[in-house]
């Protein structure tokens, strides 16, 4: 027992760690840089799961681990160079022109839908509603999260930045859009295969995220084309590396939930056989339990 929870507190640590490193990335690094990225993640996943969980990682997933190490060092080599800012003043200007605000409100009209009127209807049919709403949302919260990183960053540097009302708008924006995107995460965790969920989670937030990044902070102003169409087939590649990695894992065991669910009914009716009543089921067989009813007993 205690094995389990020392195993149990050093995940929850690792866990914490790498969200914080994955924080400092986004104050010293391009958004469409680090979101990515975040596909070594899932090759470090299944290659110690291949280790120490014994889950057997097969040539196509190995392949998918290639695609997806290939994939990250083409986008690392085009990568934009990260914009200098100099306060959260700078970033809240940014944040206000006209083309990401008409990002923003269309993110927000159109995750208003999907949670009103789309869940309730096609929530537990249609995997892109829940996935979508993930996506959308977890967008602005990289937005956010990048300008408080910036914040703090330069508040350390000794120029206070939380003075500044934008600071804790952008506070108060990203712990929305976290407890958003983390609900309906888990609801679609939970409703459908994370095999499935996984891969098209990771490529949606992935293209919304670059997307909301290109317009607000101008990654690709000024880079070269082919720098841009290199980093666009970094991205495919890592995607289709995830894809195939994800479909060559061995689906979870079905978990029985309620012990008393009723079988599919049969139709069973009773012989009798040397004095002996027995149980037959309708496709002739014995079943596993046979109720034996002596002939005296109904006397």
């Amino acid at each position: 027992m205690l094995n389990v929870d020392h195993n149990r507190n050093f995940g929850q640590f690792t866990v914490v760690v790498g969200e914080i490193a994955n924080f400092v990335a986004y104050i010293y690094a391009p958004a469409g840089l680090v979101t990515p990225l975040g596909a070594l993640s899932i090759i470090v996943s299944a290659v110690l799961a291949h280790f120490l969980l014994k889950e057997k990682l097969q040539k196509m997933g190995m392949l998918g681990c290639l695609l997806c190490i290939v994939g990250s060092t083409v986008i690392v080599l085009h990568s934009p160079q990260e914009r200098s800012l100099s306060s959260v003043e700078e970033i809240w200007e940014l944040a206000i022109q006209p083309a990401f605000l008409l990002y923003t409100a269309s993110v927000v009209a159109v995750t208003l839908v999907l949670i009103l009127y789309c869940s309730p209807r096609y929530g537990q049919t249609n995997i892109l509603i829940y996935t979508g709403i993930c996506s959308m949302i977890g967008s602005l919260t990289v937005m956010s999260v990048k300008a408080i990183g910036i914040a703090i960053k330069l508040t350390l540097e000794g120029t206070n930045q939380l003075k500044y009302f934008q600071t804790w708008i952008f506070g108060m924006v990203a712990v929305t859009c976290i407890i958003t995107q983390l609900n309906y995460l888990n609801m679609a965790l939970d409703t459908f295969n994370t095999a499935i969920v996984s891969p098209i989670y990771y490529a949606m937030f992935t293209s919304f995220t670059i997307f909301a990044s290109a317009i607000m902070f101008k990654d690709y102003s000024g880079q070269s084309v082919t720098s841009i169409a290199s980093e666009l087939c970094g991205f495919i590649t890592v995607l289709s590396g995830t894809a195939i990695l994800h479909s060559t894992r061995e689906p979870d065991p079905p978990l029985i939930t309620d012990l008393y669910t009723p079988l599919s009914p049969k139709v069973s009716w009773y012989i009798q056989s040397n004095g002996e009543w027995k149980q037959k089921d309708e496709d002739g067989s014995t079943p596993n339990f046979i109720t034996i009813l002596r002939q005296d007993y109904f006397k």
